[in-house]
């Protein structure tokens, strides 16, 4: 008798209609919204250290980078590697351009920055509709994918970056034409070097899923690793300014995860076959 009033006591699922749903993603997205926004302003309102220092950084032979790059050059003894003075001019050619630019920063720092909450959100927003084991693993992926991305980030901004800026800024075809960069052309090689490596870092966890339910396998990641790196490099060619340079440094990263997405596929295949054995 008590258990048949304990499950009377217990309340039905509440079925969500389409519109509920579509209702439920608005707010998450508003929410992801308010956070992007949020951190913009505030980034809009350090316009000098977030361009003086952050931006344009990578460009002036005082970065970490460069002078770390500097003194294996004399270690190496390579000259090539020490820029000391790099004389990059940096020209703006349109009206509004440096507002925009200064506007559209803003805004890509505020995305890099809220991207775990973003992350966070768009879990919260699938995870009812996830089992229970398979909520618990997702909850883990919220934190790891938020790193990895993160990390793609630093590892562009600290070394794929200033290796662009330095070979492109400083490249010359002859001593009688110089470099003068346009304020667009600089930022748009920053930001889409900076975001094709932060989400190419993410591979491991899609890897991770994909094998998880069974959609992959570590055999068939190895049987197509030729085909899966011509991908890469066109993957690579898509998402970077039009020169090699620019590929190159961005395809080796790409490679690399794909060789660690193998492993990472390798062991969670394992475990399945165990669980089920």
């Amino acid at each position: 008798m008590e258990e048949i009033k304990n499950k009377s006591k217990k309340k039905p699922e509440k079925v969500m209609t389409f519109w509920s749903h579509l209702e439920e993603l608005r707010w998450h997205i508003f929410r992801s919204l308010i956070a992007i926004v949020a951190i913009a302003i505030v980034a809009f309102m350090n316009r000098k250290f977030l361009f003086d220092v952050v931006i344009l950084g990578p460009s002036s032979s005082e970065f970490i980078t460069n002078q770390l790059l500097c003194k294996a050059g004399q270690m190496l003894n390579i000259e090539a590697l020490c820029i000391k003075d790099m004389q990059l001019t940096i020209i703006n050619i349109t009206m509004s351009g440096q507002f925009l630019t200064h506007m559209y920063i803003s805004m890509v720092t505020g995305f890099i920055l809220a991207f775990p909450y973003i992350v966070w959100e768009a879990w919260r927003f699938i995870s009812p509709a996830l089992l229970e084991n398979e909520r618990k693993y997702s909850s883990g992926g919220v934190i790891i994918s938020s790193l990895l991305f993160l990390a793609g980030v630093l590892f562009s901004y600290f070394l794929i970056v200033p290796l662009t800026i330095n070979f492109l800024g400083t490249y010359q075809v002859s001593a009688d034409v110089f470099n003068q960069i346009s304020l667009s052309s600089y930022i748009s090689t920053v930001v889409s070097v900076t975001f094709a490596v932060g989400v190419s870092f993410e591979l491991p966890i899609v890897v991770y899923f994909l094998t998880k339910i069974g959609l992959i396998t570590p055999e068939f990641l190895k049987k197509n690793r030729k085909y899966m790196y011509v991908i890469l490099l066109i993957l690579a060619a898509i998402i970077t300014p039009p020169d090699m340079f620019s590929q190159i440094l961005v395809v080796i990263p790409l490679i690399g995860l794909y060789e660690f997405s193998i492993a990472v596929s390798k062991n969670v295949y394992k475990k399945n076959y165990e669980a089920i054995n």
